[in-house]
């Protein structure tokens, strides 16, 4: 039996639990943080580490490496996943923040291909990689960590700030990226500056190493005297395959709108010649609306059945997506690029408030972590990873912005078949229950 720490966080407690919600969401924030760095200055990073003669081809090099993180997240999920499932919530957590931190640091510190040629690359791509093995479990831990230390009438409202957490990192990197903007040469931010952010994250790890080597364990899982095996854990995601292929469908809309209307949101502004100012300040507003919208959202969805809840948003998504980057497309302008985020910013809260919730009650019990984090983790290498890239190509082989539409109301249509499967009267069902 694995051991734990020696006090354990009652699972039923009515007072809002605010330190171990920020002790676990501020490793998750600063690995999305890196991973919204990365897209940010992907133009400035593929020139550093992957030169071209040709733009086009070393942004899509350098958005493919973006990607691979996310292939990586698969294996993250069922390794470090059983790790979670078998040896306890915090010390998972530990060790995805372990992995996670010399990934950050692969990517922030090497010189560039002019420097040391061939091995830069490499070394940024086993970094990218790692961050993802990390990811994999990271996000889905936080989850279940969440989701086990919450009243069951209030599941929503506390898994909500796994997406919550985010979104301050979307807020940092936006500001840090206005700062540098205004303070820096476009040569400068070219040759060494788009580092800064980076390093900035690097500097944060020892405190997040503190916040979380003062984790309590879970009371559900310090509960359990016996704990299953790896092989009885991937046993259970085999059998239960059906539940785990239609979460991967309910992460869908999820991932790739997150993608979209963030990490893409850079390259998109130039795509529309709209400047980069314009999209740091459009981001600091999307984190701030996701923010604003993710626990108004939760509160509803412990307070209405899950699956009414997610049909209506997808809905939603998958009628407005294409008209609405038509619309923007035809005549960009700021405040249509501004209205476009802010709408699905309001989505992406609505939706993922219910969806994380709804999956980590559908996930087999003994191995929830893996069975969450394999599930997100497909879908966010599939779908999400790929989501940059995919546009970047959509646009450039149709010539038309309009296209992100395309990929984005597909998704919608995608979660929305997975919601459709869900039985109305389970799903309210599983609302009650004690995780267990």
């Amino acid at each position: 039996m694995a051991e734990y720490s020696s006090a354990a966080i009652p699972a039923a407690r009515h007072k809002m639990q605010v330190k171990p919600i920020v002790q676990v969401g501020a490793g998750n924030a600063l690995e999305i943080y890196d991973f919204m760095v990365y897209g940010y200055y992907a133009r400035y990073i593929s020139q550093a580490y992957f030169p071209s003669d040709n733009e086009y081809v070393s942004l899509m090099l350098t958005l493919m490496t973006f990607a691979l993180g996310f292939f990586a997240r698969p294996f993250g999920a069922i390794i470090l996943g059983s790790y979670t499932d078998r040896h306890g919530r915090r010390k998972g957590l530990i060790m995805a923040l372990s992995l996670m931190s010399i990934g950050i640091m692969c990517v922030a510190c090497t010189p560039s291909y002019a420097s040391i040629g061939i091995a830069a690359p490499i070394i940024v791509i086993l970094g990218r990689l790692l961050q993802g093995f990390s990811a994999g479990a990271e996000l889905g831990g936080v989850v279940v960590y969440l989701a086990e230390i919450a009243p069951r009438n209030r599941r929503a409202f506390y898994t909500c700030w796994q997406a919550g957490s985010q979104q301050f990192a979307v807020m940092a990197a936006s500001i840090v990226g206005l700062v540098l903007l205004n303070t820096m040469s476009t040569e400068a931010l070219h040759d060494w500056g788009w580092r800064i952010p980076l390093l900035l994250g690097c500097a944060v790890i020892p405190l997040m190493f503190w916040l979380r080597s003062n984790l309590q364990e879970t009371e559900v899982f310090a509960k359990k005297k016996t704990t299953p095996t790896m092989r009885e854990i991937c046993g259970s995601l085999v059998s239960g395959w059906r539940v785990i292929l239609t979460c991967m469908g309910m992460v869908a809309m999820a991932t790739v709108t997150a993608q979209i209307v963030t990490t893409y949101a850079p390259t998109f502004i130039k795509s529309l010649n709209l400047g980069e100012h314009v999209g740091f300040i459009t981001l600091f507003f999307v984190g701030l609306s996701i923010l604003f919208w993710l626990p108004i959202t939760a509160m509803i969805a412990d307070r209405v059945n899950r699956r009414t809840m997610l049909i209506v948003v997808t809905l939603a998504a998958a009628i407005t997506a294409w008209p609405m980057l038509s619309w923007l497309a035809a005549e960009p302008t700021v405040t249509k690029f501004v209205v476009f985020e802010l709408w699905f910013s309001f989505i992406y809260a609505s939706y993922s408030s219910v969806q994380v919730a709804a999956m980590v009650e559908l996930v087999p019990a003994h191995a929830r972590t893996a069975g969450y984090s394999f599930a997100q983790a497909v879908a966010a290498a599939v779908l999400g990873g790929l989501t940059p890239a995919i546009c970047t190509w959509l646009n450039h082989t149709f010539d038309s912005n309009a296209m992100v539409g395309v990929w984005l109301g597909l998704n919608a249509l995608l979660s929305l078949a997975a919601v459709w499967t869900l039985d109305h009267k389970q799903t309210a069902i599983n609302q009650q229950v004690e995780l267990h």
